[in-house]
């Protein structure tokens, strides 16, 4: 059933194999990232952030990059992302395949230090260097902006500061933009405001956002984004992934769940292209690879269409339960 003021579609971005298993210790072999990219495809994902180009010391566990995209189908409309922390690592991306370069930076000052060893002005000359990197190597650049709302140890962002790297994205030929939930807790109106305005001030420019569920306001603020047009939404499988550590359960410091998302928007009556069932594959092979449980409630919880379909055991009475 549809809601007043909300697309027909959305592009949903799965950001597991980078963001999700950056956060597992015990790195998957390519052969498996291989796997999960091919029932990633059998659904009906389309964008698939597939790589880090991070220094192997510090990722070993998206170490194998360039044999990931040696090795991944290439089929007809579907994009592959890498993300390049800076210049080495876009000038590693450049010859591997992509069809779009994320590079990351902070609104933030101390998350940019403490990420990136880079001040926020550092940061924005970097990018600078890979915007022009990323055209001679004919890679559409995709810039994130994260802390886009909330930084850890400090509050919420002004969004002068989310402006400032909005901009310098666009002058360095960036042709989408997406904005950051890094914290897990980003609230709805922040969302809304933050997209409403990125779109008003570039018109051309293509704006997504990536959640995690940290509150669990996950659906409530891709609910809101998705109100404020917003072009593309980000989630893992299962859940997967992490956020900075500060004090919480470790249970909920994950990237929003893409089987959440998919059922959100099934459920709005908002075109993915992503077949729910299938997708579910992924999301139960993730766990079973990396042992860790998933934090999405549709496939703890299931569909309303295996609930609908479910029968009564025999001769057992209902419980009385509400």
């Amino acid at each position: 059933m549809s809601l007043p003021g909300l697309p027909s579609s959305v592009r949903l971005v799965e950001v597991g194999l980078r963001d999700g298993l950056q956060s597992v210790p015990e790195p998957l072999s390519t052969a498996h990232k291989v796997e999960l990219v091919q029932l990633l495809i059998d659904a009906g994902v389309r964008e698939i952030e597939a790589v880090s180009f991070a220094h192997p010391r510090v990722l070993p566990q998206l170490a194998d990059a360039a044999e990931v995209m040696a090795a991944v189908p290439r089929v007809p409309g579907v994009r592959y992302r890498g993300l390049a922390p800076n210049y080495r690592g876009a000038e590693r991306a450049a010859d591997c395949g992509l069809d779009e370069l994320v590079v990351v930076v902070s609104a933030d000052q101390e998350v940019s230090r403490r990420n990136q060893r880079l001040s926020v002005d550092e940061a924005l000359a970097g990018l600078e260097r890979i915007g022009e990197l990323a055209r001679s190597a004919g890679l559409r650049l995709v810039t994130a902006v994260a802390c886009s709302f909330f930084a850890p140890a400090r509050g919420p962002v002004a969004r002068e500061e989310r402006l400032r790297v909005v901009d310098a994205a666009v002058a360095a030929g960036s042709a989408g933009v997406y904005l950051a939930g890094t914290s897990g807790q980003e609230e709805p109106g922040e969302i809304y405001d933050g997209i409403r305005e990125v779109r008003e001030l570039y018109p051309g420019l293509e704006v997504g956002v990536h959640l995690h569920n940290r509150n669990g306001f996950a659906p409530a603020n891709a609910l809101a984004a998705l109100q404020a047009g917003t072009d593309w939404i980000e989630g893992s499988f299962a859940g997967l992934g992490g956020d900075l550590w500060f004090p919480g359960d470790p249970s909920v410091l994950g990237n929003a769940p893409f089987e959440d998302l998919v059922h959100l928007c099934d459920g709005l009556g908002i075109h993915t292209g992503v077949d729910l069932e299938s997708y579910l594959l992924a999301a139960n092979r993730i766990v079973e690879l990396t042992g860790r449980a998933s934090a999405s409630f549709v496939a703890r919880g299931g569909t309303r269409t295996q609930l609908a379909e479910a029968r009564w055991p025999a001769d057992e009475p209902a419980s009385g339960k509400g």
